[in-house]
């Protein structure tokens, strides 16, 4: 667990009351990265020196990520920081070029970790943060540089967290017709692998509960597509004998109690949610069509999803307890894999048209339609917990074609590759930890 101790934030939970934010826009656009002077953690012993060093490791790697970020260089500096309570002389600093000056200690007392920092707006010459602490056991280390990016993030910018979060994807090994299949787990920015099942069945589209402790997952373990439910703190594994048919594409409801997912049976295809509790299920569509891949709104009261029901794949709205549905795509091509933003606002979508794939944003009734990517297959996108970026996978033509995962703005703008030593897909981005 991480503590976090702050005289402007409170408690654990990160808030943005009476912090003064920069002139950024991040919304469309080219963006000027910010210059920010980042000056080495003080430390006592070497201990806290090796801690220091990863934890502004990992800070640098997330801001930089984000294109909005640009550290300047220590051998330029002209100012020593002997103290993170010394005054500032904000005359060095901007003699630089720094519009921002990051400082702060670390130490280790009996296992534990305490890092203390504080971020200067240069050019206002005042502060962002006033003497934010964070606590924690010496394991906590990539979380606390998490945490620590994510006040730096939302402060700078005005956008919600989402560095301190996990993804769930399926790690892919082997030649194309012959490829296995893993669950695997990790930090958001490809540290602390670790799998979660073996390669001896096809497992596919995990997706996180909204407490992060859980994953849905669908699996072949039984020569045929059933869901299934694993406890990421006890282990344990959860399966469904009493859905009949086929069981697939399912997620968690807003309030983590019940599930949505597809099912299989005689021949027909429709959308159910399931109480996790009591173990009854609803059917919330009933046609011939195939109604699948099922996502929650944020509040609960809708659902979107794909259906073939007007004669091709296109993205449905329709209320989360049943009733009529509405059409919201319209444009050329063919529409699936929606995915409500946490926001609420949009919803995020795979097109296919005329030979290529396209990860595209829409409002929730359709409108302003954009596509974000362009190339041979994108699919599977899922959302940060901020709704500003959206991380998906995409597979190269080809026999030895494979998949790996990215990162994409919603403005369309920062593609990024996630650098991984398997191939990758299904990417489920988690909530933020607690």
């Amino acid at each position: 667990m991480v503590f976090f101790l702050s005289s402007t934030f409170v408690n654990k939970g990160l808030s943005q009351a009476n912090v003064p934010e920069l002139d950024i826009d991040v919304t469309e656009g080219v963006v000027e990265p910010i210059p920010i002077a980042f000056p080495n953690f003080i430390t006592r012993d070497f201990s806290s020196s090796l801690i220091a060093s990863e934890i502004s490791k990992i800070v640098k790697n997330d801001l930089l990520k984000t294109s909005l970020f640009r550290f300047i260089t220590e051998n330029t500096y002209i100012s020593d920081v002997t103290s993170i309570d010394s005054p500032v002389r904000f005359a060095d600093w901007r003699a630089i070029n720094s519009d921002l000056l990051l400082v702060g200690n670390v130490s280790i007392i009996n296992e534990t970790i305490t890092i203390k920092f504080r971020l200067w707006d240069v050019v206002g010459q005042n502060e962002i943060f006033k003497g934010v602490q964070f606590q924690g056991p010496s394991n906590s280390v990539r979380r606390i540089a998490h945490k620590i990016s994510d006040l730096i993030y939302s402060g700078v910018t005005g956008e919600g967290n989402y560095f301190d979060t996990r993804i769930a994807f399926i790690s892919e090994r082997g030649p194309k017709n012959n490829r296995t299949k893993r669950l695997a787990i990790m930090d958001q920015d490809g540290a602390n692998l670790n799998f979660l099942t073996n390669s001896d069945s096809i497992v596919l589209a995990p997706r996180f509960s909204p407490d992060a402790r859980k994953i849905l997952y669908t699996s072949y373990e039984t020569g045929k597509p059933r869901v299934y439910l694993l406890n990421l703190v006890t282990g344990n594994l959860r399966s469904f004998p009493q859905l009949p048919g086929m069981t697939f594409a399912p997620r968690f409801s807003p309030d983590g109690k019940k599930i949505i997912l597809s099912i299989t049976d005689n021949g027909n295809t429709d959308i159910y949610t399931l109480n996790l509790e009591n173990n009854s299920k609803k059917r919330l569509t009933k046609n011939v069509a195939i109604d699948t891949a099922p996502s929650f709104s944020p509040d609960g009261k809708f659902i979107v999803f794909e259906s073939d029901r007007g004669g091709n794949q296109q993205i449905y709205v329709m209320p989360s307890n049943g009733g009529s549905a509405k059409r919201i795509s319209f444009g050329n091509g063919r529409y699936g894999t929606p995915v409500w933003s946490p926001r609420g606002d949009m919803i995020a979508f795979t097109k296919m048209h005329k030979g290529n794939f396209h990860i595209g944003v829409m409002r929730k009734d359709g409108s302003q339609e954009r596509l974000l990517t362009k190339a041979f297959i994108d699919e599977g996108p899922t959302w940060a917990p901020n709704g500003r970026i959206i991380m998906f996978f995409r597979e190269t033509a080809g026999v030895n074609g494979a998949p790996s995962l990215y990162t994409i703005e919603v403005t369309g703008r920062n593609l990024r590759k996630i650098e991984l030593s398997s191939f990758a897909s299904d990417p489920s981005w988690s909530p933020l930890l607690n």
